[in-house]
C-alpha cells in the first residue's frame, strides 16, 4: 500500500463505491495528518484507561456509545479522560449517526490540532465506506502497457511488443460481446492481499473504441 493519505482528502471523498460526506467540527490545524492504515478502530475500553491497543496512523471512530459514555463522566474525569485519549498519535476522530459531541471533546481536538470529523452515516455503515475508500486510495498501483478486456466477467489482459496486434485482437473480442477496458495504458492496483482490479487511465485517449468504456469502470483478475 502507498504510504499514507492525508486527512483533508476524507472533506468531500468520493469513488471506490463509498461516498462520503463529513463536516469538520474542530481541528483544522491537523488536516494534515496522514492516515498510514486503512482499518479504522473504535475506542473499546480505551475510555477506562485501558488504551494499549489503540494504534497510531489508523483512524478513531466515536459512535452512540462512546459519545454517551463521555456524557455522563464527572467532568474533571470526562478532562483526564480526553486528555489521555488525545496523547495517542491517531490523525483524526469520526462522530457518527450526525451526534453532536460534548464540549469537552470539540475543546480537546482543537487543543491538540486532532479533526474532530462527523458524518451522518450510522457507524457499521461508515467504517464498511471509509475502510472500502482508504484501501482504494492506499492501494498500489502500476500502470502497464496493454489491453485489458472483460471476458465473462474477469479481466484478461493481453502484453505483448507495440505493433503485434493486441488491438486488433481486442476489437474482435469486442465484436464477439466481450468488453474494452483499456487500451494502451492499463492501470493494476492491488486489493486487499490476493485482488487484482484493472482500470484504464482517465488522461489517456481510447483510439480504439472510446464508446466501449466507462470512467467508473474497472474488473478483476482471476
Amino acid at each position: 500500500m502507498s504510504a499514507s493519505v492525508p486527512v483533508a482528502a476524507l472533506l468531500g471523498a468520493r469513488g471506490a463505491g463509498a461516498d462520503l460526506e463529513f463536516d469538520l467540527l474542530a481541528g483544522a490545524a491537523g488536516l494534515e495528518r496522514q492516515i498510514t492504515l486503512p482499518h479504522v478502530q473504535k475506542t473499546g475500553l480505551a475510555l477506562v484507561g485501558f488504551d494499549a491497543y489503540l494504534r497510531p496512523g489508523r483512524v478513531l471512530v466515536f459512535g452512540e456509545s462512546e459519545v454517551r459514555f463521555l456524557e455522563q463522566l464527572a467532568a474533571h474525569i470526562l478532562q483526564e479522560t480526553l486528555a489521555k485519549l488525545f496523547a495517542h498519535d491517531f490523525p483524526c476522530v469520526v462522530l457518527t449517526l450526525g451526534l453532536d459531541p460534548p464540549a469537552e471533546l470539540v475543546t480537546e481536538a482543537e487543543r491538540a490540532g486532532v479533526p474532530l470529523l462527523r458524518t451522518g452515516e450510522s457507524t457499521p455503515t461508515a467504517i464498511a465506506r471509509l475502510t472500502m475508500w482508504l484501501e482504494d486510495r492506499m492501494a498500489t498501483r502500476e500502470v502497464l502497457h496493454g489491453v485489458l478486456l472483460d471476458i465473462l466477467g474477469l479481466g484478461v489482459l493481453m502484453t505483448g511488443e507495440s505493433g503485434i496486434g493486441k488491438s486488433e485482437c481486442a476489437l474482435d473480442l469486442v465484436g464477439r460481446g466481450h468488453r474494452l477496458v483499456a487500451d494502451d495504458t492499463v492501470e493494476v492496483k492491488v486489493r486487499g492481499e490476493s485482488v487484482l482490479i484493472g482500470s484504464w487511465v482517465a488522461s489517456t485517449i481510447d483510439l480504439v473504441s472510446p464508446w466501449t468504456r466507462t470512467t467508473s469502470w474497472g474488473c478483476p483478475f482471476p
